[in-house]
């Protein structure tokens, strides 16, 4: 693999998506997973074990939440994102165990700072519409680097995408760089992000953009 990706996704709008237990989803963006771009379940031996990471907890809970499952006991999902990505991240010396590889991610994720950029910015959820285009230049002057955003095409009945997911690109030295995705390339990620039966694809620069801050 060549690159990591951090994505962070809106937790309203993951609700919104499937079936599922959510409640009261936090109105803050929070993390998906780190991914290596280009491998997946690199080692079925090497088992989450959670008690790796009881140091690190409750930031996880905050910032890493399962937010389809409410629970908060529940550590499926950081099992399964270590099992599918960790494994395969855990080849740089700075992600090879499970303490070092999520808290990392917590690293990158407090680096970026995508909730106070947006902020700033001055795009928060609200219940008019954003362009895309503002959306990306807003980032891209800030970071300095072109994020990866994704959108929930508009249902039948709707004109606007609704914003889901943004993903940040870092080299295997843990830099910013860009995330650019061939047009019309194959994108191995994509079946991940199939959450019930809708999935997230990359926003439409032309569509209006709903950034909402409750679940409709």
């Amino acid at each position: 693999w060549k690159k990591l990706i951090l994505a962070h996704h809106w937790p309203v709008t993951v609700c919104k998506m499937s079936a599922n237990d959510c409640q009261d989803p936090p109105m803050y963006w929070t993390i998906h997973g780190l991914w290596p771009d280009k491998a997946e379940d690199c080692n079925r031996t090497w088992h989450f074990n959670v008690t790796e990471i009881k140091d690190i907890m409750s930031d996880m809970r905050h910032y890493w939440p399962d937010v389809l499952h409410s629970s908060l006991n529940r550590t499926h999902f950081w099992k399964h994102e270590w099992d599918k990505h960790g494994t395969c991240a855990a080849t740089l010396e700075v992600l090879n165990s499970q303490k070092k590889y999520f808290g990392k991610a917590l690293e990158l994720y407090q680096h970026v700072d995508l909730n106070s950029c947006l902020l700033k910015a001055g795009i928060k959820p609200s219940s008019s519409y954003y362009e895309m285009t503002a959306i990306k230049e807003a980032l891209t002057r800030f970071y300095g680097v072109t994020p990866k955003i994704q959108c929930l095409p508009p249902e039948e009945d709707e004109k606007a995408q609704t914003i889901g997911q943004i993903e940040f690109c870092f080299t295997k030295e843990l830099q910013l760089r860009n995330c650019t995705s061939l047009k019309g390339g194959s994108n191995p990620m994509k079946a991940h992000l199939k959450l019930g039966t809708e999935e997230l694809s990359v926003c439409n620069d032309t569509l209006p953009t709903y950034y909402p801050s409750e679940v409709q």
